[in-house]
């Protein structure tokens, strides 16, 4: 048995509820189980339960055994002073609060297939422990709780955002900036670009926003991709020159060459190529965030039809020539950028602004853009989801994520579903 088994039962009011009774044998009748508490204290609060002729409004505490009440240390801690019903799987010591009142006690009795449900889902190794089980969820559950995962989804990633806003100084610029760096990390150098990016403030690059050279040594530099000698490649030499001049204008200083990522990576994703792209659009865009949030024609695709400077037609890395290829923005990148960091941005500017329009631009923008492709998603198909668009495909990464990989089948709608099964 497990404590979050019975916060479900309790919650989901599955426990057997007619002619109930405290251990002393006073009737029970629960009006209302109260609101769970994720924060330190009682694990219900605001719950109206009748013992006897008594009706009181106050927490509920829940345990395996009764004698969990004292080993937690809940009989010297006075927050637990208000909990007005104990509520166990077992009996078998008395609970007083911190100022010596006996605290009822309720045994919590139930039908034994939600446990044996329950357990079919905790103890499956398969990485979706429902998917033998899947098919019984009907589509009106699937749609609604894959809206609330999408919802999740952009909550969790806003979270992020408004961070870098509060250490930005609440300054939308730089954190969009910051944001979209990360982003063109595109994962496996996702941190060290957004190292970059910190230790080279946006308003630096705005005043050297008309020279594409000046801005690709400005963050080639603090890279630290600009520290070995090249002298037969005049393009690396002549950022290398640049660099030194604006290090010491600006008291930069430079990151470490090593973290970058390049081992595995299809060269049109070396992080050389990505950083020469982002100084592209830096150099195009002279308003960013006004391009992204702060116009009516939304034209996003615009803003990102970037490809490197000529140079990088014909190298991946400096001083090595390769056959010429133009490295322009792809529709995948775009996708992925629009995905991660301007459509969380837009949800999350139109909540802090309370713009409305911003959060549904968000939603109706995932609905139109096409799906991601991996593994995840791809068990999903399997098991009848159809990925049609960015919106199902990140509502279903949230629920692998942060449902599936954690278990948390009991806090899962399909779960739900599933546990409450009686036939079959």
């Amino acid at each position: 048995m497990t404590e979050d088994f019975l916060h479900y039962l309790w919650q989901q009011r599955l426990f057997l509820q007619d002619g109930i009774r405290t251990a002393c044998g006073e009737t029970v009748i629960v009006e209302r189980t109260g609101v769970r508490n994720s924060n330190a204290g009682p694990d219900f609060t605001d719950a109206r339960v009748k013992i006897g002729d008594t009706l009181w409004v106050g927490c509920v505490e829940i345990h395996i055994n009764s004698s969990d009440w004292e080993k937690h240390g809940h009989h010297h801690d006075e927050a637990y002073n208000n909990v007005v019903l104990h509520a166990v799987y077992h009996h078998d010591a008395t609970a007083y609060n911190a100022s010596g009142i006996k605290i009822p006690v309720l045994e919590l009795h139930f039908d034994n297939r939600y446990y044996e449900n329950y357990l079919q889902l905790a103890d499956n190794r398969e990485t979706i422990a429902c998917k033998d089980n899947i098919g019984m969820v009907d589509e009106f559950c699937r749609a609604t709780w894959l809206d609330r995962l999408l919802v999740e989804r952009l909550e969790q990633k806003s979270k992020a955002i408004l961070q870098t806003y509060t250490v930005t100084g609440n300054n939308w610029e730089e954190t969009l900036y910051r944001h979209l760096a990360r982003n063109f990390g595109f994962g496996l150098n996702a941190l060290p670009f957004e190292s970059l990016a910190q230790s080279l403030p946006y308003n630096i690059l705005l005043k050297h926003r008309d020279n594409l050279q000046q801005l690709e040594a400005l963050l080639f530099g603090q890279a630290g991709m600009l520290t070995d000698e090249h002298p037969e490649d005049g393009y690396y030499s002549d950022l290398r020159k640049e660099y030194h001049f604006l290090r010491q204008k600006y008291s930069l200083t430079p990151g470490e060459e090593f973290l970058w990522k390049f081992l595995r990576l299809r060269p049109v994703n070396f992080p050389t190529v990505r950083i020469a792209q982002f100084s592209a659009l830096i150099y195009r865009n002279e308003h960013l965030f006004a391009g992204i949030v702060g116009t009516n024609d939304k034209q996003w695709e615009q803003i990102f039809e970037i490809e490197a400077s000529p140079y990088w037609d014909t190298h991946y890395v400096f001083g090595k020539s390769s056959p010429e290829r133009r490295k322009i923005f792809g529709k995948t990148a775009y996708y992925t950028v629009m995905i991660n960091t301007i459509i969380p941005f837009l949800f999350v500017y139109g909540k802090e602004r309370n713009k409305e329009d911003y959060c549904i631009c968000a939603m109706e923008l995932l609905e139109n853009l096409p799906p991601e492709h991996n593994a995840i998603l791809s068990r999903w198909k399997t098991l009848g989801f159809a990925n049609d668009n960015a919106f199902v495909s990140q509502a279903l990464l949230q629920l692998k994520n942060e449902y599936c990989a954690a278990k948390r089948c009991l806090h899962c709608a399909f779960g739900n579903v599933i546990v409450k099964r009686t036939k079959g």
